[in-house]
């Protein structure tokens, strides 16, 4: 069985495209919360609805894998020259 190379694009773009996505909404939100401790001197986040609480573990899951898989192919594209 072979597997078709346009799928397999697609997945991929779609794949790098929400972990990217998710890498600088992750820089976005570190740049808010540096922001507001330089103003107020703390940072306080609560979340009480249990599903956006799972959506967001799940996507920083995603997103330190998806992290962790870049990191490793740019170290080794780099070893690798």
């Amino acid at each position: 069985m072979t597997s078709d190379p346009k799928l397999n694009r697609t997945i991929s773009l779609i794949i790098n495209s929400l972990g990217l996505s998710c890498l600088g909404g992750a820089i976005f939100l570190q740049i808010l919360v540096f922001s507001n401790i330089l103003v107020q001197g703390y940072f306080r986040a609560v979340e009480t609805n249990m599903t956006i609480l799972m959506l967001e573990v799940t996507l920083t899951v995603f997103t330190a894998c998806y992290f962790l898989y870049i990191y490793q192919k740019v170290i080794k594209t780099t070893l690798n020259q």
